[in-house]
């Protein structure tokens, strides 16, 4: 059996294993990694080791840590309840803004792992705050970054178009990111619907009588779900009752400093986190001393054990292997949709810009025999590869897990990593059939 192989079988394992029994599958992943790479691959434990995610380490740690601040020193929810009051209080929008701020972040060039951090906290808040569904929250949040991550000057859309560029294929950069847009944006709708979004509608029908009652001079605060809640204290009262403290100024400044920093100067995200939460620390350690444990651990061990185990398999060869096992195949249809298929699973556990980066040009001999339309291909691979990140073991999914509400992250984790696996299959059928079936390009 070629190592390529055992790697594929082992990977099998590590996710029957952990379903099966008790075992975390982080760590399953990591004694999986050490054992074949020693064992089959005769690789040294550095090496191993090298495949450890540090950059989504510090993002995760980064990211979660200020946040767990920030949410602990009530500035999430004064943001949740300026948002709420934006939209007029009609929670089905909520979604929707979020999806639409994202979109923007990444379609003028944010990195779309860097979106989702900024974004992912704020909307999951407002998921806790008014029992919107996370999944629901999360899943259009990550759909946002990746319908405006294929515009020309966005990352995804530059790597695309740069790689067919170098490898002289026809491109069509505007119909990429229309394409990409449009896929998302219906695949959000089907999100809103399938994740409680006729309930949401429900309760917004009721918000202009419940924002008279809770503006009123009665002695009940009514909340936007329409539950009655005591006057004189509590999180439900009207914002006008809760001053602007020097923790909220403080750690107001410190998340525009994060967008600022991530978005404009093209700052690390989990670094500049990092340096936020720990000037915020020093600046009211009481607000803070609680954070690190509300950092999501158990998430940071199981992210990190998978990449490092994929990491492994890709030093090894086997997305290669299973790419020239595609490219032999007679039938340039099926080939196609195969090699979509392979972009999706593979970018669900890793990097989509180096899955990008990889099989496109992996795949150009293939195109250039003329068979499949190139600028379709490109569009359906692109499109495969990247609405997997909704997996918990991509960036964007592993945020959205880890700022999942308390007591919600293993099932938040189980929802994404069932959505995720079931675009790896959806994804490249439904691309296969609007894109290369027809022989756009």
């Amino acid at each position: 059996m070629s190592i390529q192989l055992v790697t594929v079988v082992a990977l099998a394992l590590v996710f029957l294993i952990a379903t099966v029994l008790p075992v975390h599958m982080g760590a399953l992943a990591f004694v999986a990694a050490f054992v074949i790479g020693t064992v089959f691959a005769g690789e040294s434990t550095d090496d191993i080791v090298s495949g450890f995610p540090g950059d989504l380490f510090v993002i995760l740690v980064g990211v979660t840590l200020l946040f767990a601040i920030a949410k602990g020193n009530g500035t999430v929810d004064r943001l949740v309840r300026l948002v709420v009051r934006a939209v007029g209080g009609r929670i089905a929008l909520i979604p929707w803004v979020m999806f639409v701020v994202t979109a923007a972040l990444t379609a003028v060039g944010a990195v779309v792992p860097a979106a989702v951090a900024i974004i992912a906290p704020i909307g999951m808040g407002f998921a806790r705050r008014y029992s919107i569904n996370p999944m629901l929250m999360g899943l259009l949040i990550i759909n946002g970054a990746s319908a405006g991550g294929f515009s020309p000057i966005s990352i995804f859309g530059s790597i695309v178009n740069g790689v067919v560029a170098r490898d002289n294929l026809p491109s069509d950069p505007g119909l990429l990111f229309a394409s990409s847009f449009v896929f998302n944006l219906v695949l959000s709708v089907v999100v809103f619907f399938l994740f409680g979004g006729r309930e949401l509608i429900r309760r917004s029908s009721a918000t202009p009588k419940v924002a008279a009652l809770a503006h009123s001079g009665s002695s009940t605060v009514t909340t936007l779900t329409g539950d009655p809640a005591p006057s004189g204290g509590g999180t439900d009262e009207p914002e006008e009752r809760l001053p602007l403290t020097r923790d909220h100024v403080f750690t107001l400044i410190g998340l525009a400093a994060l967008a600022v920093g991530a978005l404009v100067f093209k700052l690390d995200v989990g670094f500049t986190a990092l340096t936020v939460a720990t000037v915020l620390s020093l600046v009211s350690p009481g607000s803070a001393k609680a954070a690190v444990g509300e950092v999501a651990w158990p998430t940071v061990l199981l992210i990190c054990g998978i990449v490092t185990f994929v990491s492994l398999m890709e030093r090894v060869g086997t997305i290669d292997w299973l790419g020239n096992l595609v490219t032999r195949i007679g039938s340039p249809l099926v080939a196609a949709i195969l090699i979509c298929a392979i972009g999706a699973v593979v970018s669900a556990f890793a990097s989509t810009t180096g899955i990008l980066g990889a099989l496109i040009p992996l795949a150009v001999p293939f195109l250039l025999a003329g068979e499949v339309g190139a600028v379709s291909m490109i569009i359906a691979l692109a499109i495969s590869s990247s609405v997997v990140d909704s997996s918990p073991f991509s960036t964007s999914g592993a945020l959205v897990v880890a700022n999942a509400p308390a007591g919600q992250n293993d099932k938040v984790f189980r929802g994404l990593m069932i959505w995720g696996f079931s675009m790896c299959a959806i994804a490249p059928i439904a691309t296969w059939l609007l894109f290369i079936l027809p022989g756009w390009g």
